[in-house]
């Protein structure tokens, strides 16, 4: 007997993703904070057998970084790439390539950024401080870009949830 097909996992709308960064917000962002965000996602990847890479930069300067089993040296090249998106937008990644595709374009053809340098591709989160804007990005590489998006979401929702 034949199972049927997983329903299709729906596309968030411009509109749920600018919602997302409105609220994932952090009262302070320190050194502490990233090596726990970091950690937690690292145990999130790892229970999930995930072949990401996890970074995160804060003010120009990377407080944390971790390679997963099954990653490569290329999901570095893309973490670089979807960080630049967010520091350049102050959005996240996904969300500035949703607001291309949105009005039927791609980031790529319209942006007029180096596609070796720029991704608008998901996995890469601002990280933004009440009074602050934003300061950073949290980003993962190494599964489908939607994945990559909602894992860091995931991820940031739990630990805001636990400091606040």
């Amino acid at each position: 007997m034949t199972q049927p097909a997983p329903a299709p996992v729906p596309v968030p709308t411009v509109e749920e993703l600018e919602a997302q960064e409105r609220r994932l917000v952090f009262r302070r962002f320190t050194h502490e904070d990233a090596w726990a965000l970091g950690s937690l996602l690292v145990e999130m990847a790892r229970e999930r057998q995930a072949p990401v890479a996890v970074d995160i930069h804060r003010a120009g300067q990377q407080l944390f970084h971790a390679a997963l089993p099954g990653s490569a040296p290329d999901n570095d090249a893309w973490i670089a790439r979807k960080r630049r998106v967010v520091e350049r937008y102050g959005a996240a990644s996904y969300l500035v390539g949703a607001r291309h595709r949105a009005k039927g374009t791609t980031f790529e053809e319209s942006s007029r950024l180096d596609p070796d340098t720029y991704a608008a591709h998901g996995g890469s989160f601002p990280i933004t401080v009440e009074g602050a804007g934003v300061i950073g990005a949290v980003t993962v590489s190494g599964l489908p870009q939607l994945e990559d998006h909602r894992m860091v979401v995931e991820a940031l929702e739990r630990f805001l949830a636990r400091l606040y």
